[in-house]
């Protein structure tokens, strides 16, 4: 009877163990909300060097909407056609901690891209935080503030949420 016990704790402990990865490259996909009204989606590819530390290049779309002025609520229209940006650009990301399975970046990035109107840049500062799951893959959250030149928002600040896959 040990040994059934032991050999299905030793079984158990192989199929869900998962494995710290090192210079590994992930997808990613992430959205949140921004103060004040906006709606943030990126679309990323990150590759980790050495220490954890991570360079990351990303497609970043904004949606900023407002009450519609004739019904005073907030209507498709008003929703998705009030303001809309993109960028594309890229992020440093140091490794600030680490524990069992989870890590903690900062993020420091810059960007270039549109509006409807104009060209757009943006400095992007934030905290980032992993949990590593089984095969690599890992959720995270961010916290984000975004200094965007030349557009209608000046800072932006929010939180998004999102999940990275392995490239293999």
């Amino acid at each position: 009877m040990k040994k059934i016990i032991l050999s299905a704790l030793i079984g158990l402990g192989l199929v869900i163990s998962s494995k710290a990865e090192d210079r590994t490259t992930r997808v990613s996909l992430s959205t949140g909300l921004l103060y004040e009204r906006g709606w943030d989606a990126t679309l990323s590819v990150e590759h980790e060097t050495r220490y954890h530390n991570v360079w990351e290049y990303f497609a970043n779309g904004y949606l900023k909407w407002k009450d519609c002025p004739s019904c005073k609520h907030v209507c498709p229209d008003s929703f998705w056609k009030s303001y809309n940006s993109w960028n594309i650009g890229f992020a440093y990301k140091p490794m600030v901690s680490r524990s069992r399975n989870t890590t903690g970046r900062l993020r420091f990035g810059a960007s270039l891209g549109s509006d409807t109107d104009e060209v757009i840049g943006g400095i992007h500062v934030g905290y980032e935080h992993d949990y590593m799951l089984r095969h690599g893959t890992v959720l995270f959250w961010q916290v984000k503030s975004d200094m965007i030149i030349n557009g209608k928002d000046l800072f932006r600040t929010g939180a998004a949420i999102g999940i990275k896959i392995p490239l293999k």
